[in-house]
């Protein structure tokens, strides 16, 4: 039996592996329900699934927990699929590190099959963009070195990742002086687009031995919380030249827009009827 319930909670583990950590946290929550009805339906054959896997689960996703951050890892894609982090004005105004300490390096706990290199971005045009943005995390030298694992960089197009995009972060920053909490999640997407036939499909370049997937669009969801309150923002910037001078305003896209596109669903946990304000009240088409 124990052996039993060990192999369903792996099970529960798996089928959470592409789904927001609060999803996940959730599912793990109901396993012992869910181990219960598979017993009830099964009382024979309570050692089946230890058969089955025997010899492990073919995961694909990859939870993996930092000192102040979370990340999805996407082993196919070279990528996190998503990074969640808080920040608050006590934490952004703690400054603890410098920058100019850290430097990029292969995350060690990314199997050595699924993760980049820094000479995969040599010479290929593209900056190592942070998803989880080292200014978030400067109350710590250690947090903001874990910030430069390349598990939570992607291939950012140098001039949206150094005017556009650094104008988000800054903006996101800035809401944390406004609001008691700040929660981020953030992460790569790869969308359709009609080719020369008409038809949609799915191309992203990869760079390096590696085969690190460049993405698309990069998407950033955010929720702030003041007196038990919420208020949703979430972008989408293309990852290609974008103009600085553009107002952030025209990077909002729906919230469902961006779940559907990534397959992930961000803070479920809090009904949508619960946010006083979504995207400024402005929704546009992704």
């Amino acid at each position: 039996m124990a052996t039993f319930r060990k192999v369903a909670t792996l099970a529960v583990t798996f089928i959470g592996g592409g789904i927001a950590g609060s999803k996940l946290e959730h599912l793990l929550k109901q396993k012992d329900g869910y181990i219960k009805k598979l017993e009830a339906a099964a009382p024979l054959d309570i050692n089946r699934p230890n058969e089955i896997m025997r010899f492990g689960f073919p995961n694909n996703g990859n939870i993996n927990i930092k000192k102040n951050y979370v990340l999805g890892y996407d082993n196919r894609l070279r990528n996190a699929s998503w990074v969640f982090e808080h920040i608050n004005k006590d934490l952004l105004n703690t400054k603890q590190s410098d920058r100019l300490n850290s430097s990029f390096s292969p995350d060690s706990s990314i199997h050595p099959f699924f993760r980049g290199t820094n000479q995969d971005f040599w010479n290929s045009g593209y900056d190592r963009g942070h998803l989880a943005a080292a200014s978030n995390h400067r109350a710590s030298q250690e947090w903001m070195d874990d910030t430069f694992h390349l598990s939570n960089i992607v291939p950012q197009n140098p001039i949206m990742n150094q005017q556009a995009w650094n104008n988000l972060e800054k903006y996101v920053r800035s809401l944390a002086y406004h609001y008691d909490n700040v929660y981020v999640c953030t992460g790569p997407l790869y969308l359709p687009k009609q080719d020369g036939s008409g038809k949609m499909r799915v191309s992203y370049q990869v760079i390096g031995r590696n085969h690190i997937a460049v993405p698309t669009h990069l998407y950033k969801v955010v929720v702030c919380e003041r007196n038990s309150r919420f208020e949703l923002l979430s972008y989408v910037m293309a990852n290609e030249w974008v103009d600085p001078s553009i107002p952030l305003k025209n990077f909002l896209y729906p919230i469902e827009a961006i779940e559907r596109a990534s397959g992930l669903l961000f803070f479920d946990r809090i009904p949508r009827e619960r946010f006083w304000k979504i995207n400024h009240g402005k929704e546009t088409e992704l």
